[in-house]
């Protein structure tokens, strides 16, 4: 970005980055060939892009153009980052007297705002609407140098304590609960052919606690989360366990040890729950399928916040490799694709109320596990009493 700005203009780009930035948790857009303008993003809020506009437009045609160009950016940035809509507000500092818009106008998806000074923020109610606490939050008691150092100085730490946090996140950490849970898995698996007479075998699974509708009826409840770690043959323990060892470290990294490990065995459970409900006639099943769904239905909510970083990889990997998979469920006979829906949406809502490092509010995690809950009691309803 290329800019040459009066003293005024200056403190009021000054006073605007660093209200956005360090109050309302914007973070900067590097966009190759925009100049006299200033972009900002924060997915999580309702204006998800703020552009702060310096070059001058001096009639509507150029105004026009600008619209255009604003419009073009933002689509790539909400395919890019995998979101629902992009609203956008212009604030333009630099209009000419040819411009016909209103102080406050909003065309399409772009919300303008004319500012000149500081004291227009306090009569643009569209700007007021979004962010209310903008006139008190750029009101500041230094001026000249003071003020250009503190503004700098705060900006520079609000960065460097972001920039902190994403590396936290995303460097490797030695995963523990996945390997331990594979070494289940793998003891289950072989307890069936040292104690029984195999993973194919009926009475073996359920003598080992593979699920049943029936069994959990009579008070055998313990299959819920049992038949998560019994498989049917070799081909499905090789096919979950390489899903488990590719999946689980990276999420285990990303949300701990702990909050890992409600995932995995909360997704089993409401997989096992919804099965509950469809059982199919008589049907025995196993396997760790529902509690992995699960974990590609946290890694779908945790991409969301974070589809900075992973929205491409959402859009061209995670979600198609979900849909995939439920498509061959339901194409092919003997698969209990009850679990595997059970797990997702037991996945997607366990990652709300554990909620995503640095990202999720107090009110989220509320939410998150009053939907829990819901979802929990409502099936475990319908599975013991309802159908």
């Amino acid at each position: 970005m290329e800019m040459n700005l009066t003293d005024e203009m200056n403190e009021i780009v000054m006073k605007l980055l660093h209200y956005f930035i360090t109050e309302q948790e914007y973070s900067p857009v590097i966009l190759h060939g925009a100049q006299n303008e200033i972009w900002l993003e924060n997915l999580n809020s309702d204006m998800k892009i703020v552009r702060i506009v310096t070059n001058y437009i001096h009639n509507d045609e150029q105004l026009q153009y600008d619209l255009l160009k604003t419009r073009q950016i933002s689509r790539k940035i909400k395919q890019k980052t995998f979101s629902f809509s992009m609203n956008v507000m212009s604030i333009f500092l630099n209009l000419g007297e040819n411009v016909h818009v209103e102080e406050e106008e909003q065309i399409g998806n772009i919300r303008c705002i004319k500012v000149k000074d500081l004291n227009d923020l306090t009569k643009r109610h569209s700007l007021l609407e979004v962010f209310p606490d903008i006139t008190k939050e750029t009101n500041f008691k230094e001026t000249g140098m003071e003020l250009f150092m503190k503004i700098t100085t705060e900006i520079g730490r609000k960065n460097e304590a972001s920039a902190t946090q994403a590396e936290d996140l995303f460097k490797p950490k030695r995963p523990v609960v996945t390997p331990v849970l594979i070494v289940l898995n793998l003891l289950f698996f072989l307890s069936m052919y040292l104690f029984g007479k195999g993973s194919t075998n009926v009475y073996t699974l359920l003598k080992f606690g593979a699920f049943q509708k029936d069994f959990v009826l009579s008070g055998e409840f313990y299959r819920l989360i049992t038949s998560a770690f019994l498989h049917i043959g070799i081909f499905h323990l090789l096919c979950n366990m390489y899903s488990l060892y590719v999946i689980g470290p990276e999420l285990e990294g990303f949300f701990g040890k702990t909050k890992f490990l409600v995932l995995y065995l909360g997704s089993a459970f409401a997989g096992n729950l919804l099965s509950m409900v469809f059982p199919g006639n008589g049907t025995v099943s196993a396997g760790a399928s529902g509690a992995l769904f699960g974990l590609l239905g946290a890694l779908v909510y945790f991409g969301y916040h974070y589809r900075v970083y992973l929205g491409s990889v959402m859009k061209s990997q995670i979600i198609p490799l979900i849909i995939l998979n439920l498509g061959i469920g339901f194409a092919i006979p003997g698969i209990n694709n009850m679990a595997h829906i059970g797990g997702l949406i037991g996945g997607i809502l366990l990652a709300m109320a554990v909620g995503v490092p640095y990202k999720s509010t107090k009110a989220d995690k509320i939410n998150g596990w009053i939907l829990t809950l819901i979802f929990f009691g409502f099936i475990t309803y319908m599975g013991f009493v309802g159908i």
